[in-house]
């Protein structure tokens, strides 16, 4: 069952890094507000990335705690990104 776990984050942690890089590459062709947002959620899909691969040697989302932490600091950022987005929406 391990190897399942391990094999999961490792292929989680993949998906995260193509939406890193989709919002890169989307924020790079926008301007003003929404290429600030690109980057800053592209920054977070990026170190969410991050902490799957970290998970897949430590096994447990919330061991160390530090990454705990590090996880529901990227989820705000998305829920901020959300709200945002919603925002910048409705202003254009």
């Amino acid at each position: 069952m391990k190897d399942l776990t391990v094999t999961g984050n490792l292929v989680e942690a993949v998906l995260w890094l193509g939406f890193a890089l989709t919002c890169a590459a989307l924020a790079c062709r926008a301007a003003g507000r929404r290429r600030r947002l690109g980057l800053i959620l592209a920054v977070a899909f990026l170190v969410f990335s991050a902490s799957d691969v970290i998970e897949s040697q430590t096994g447990a989302w919330w061991r160390p705690w530090w990454l705990l932490v590090l996880k529901a600091s990227c989820i705000a950022v998305f829920l901020y990104g959300a709200w945002e987005y919603r925002r910048i929406g409705r202003a254009s």
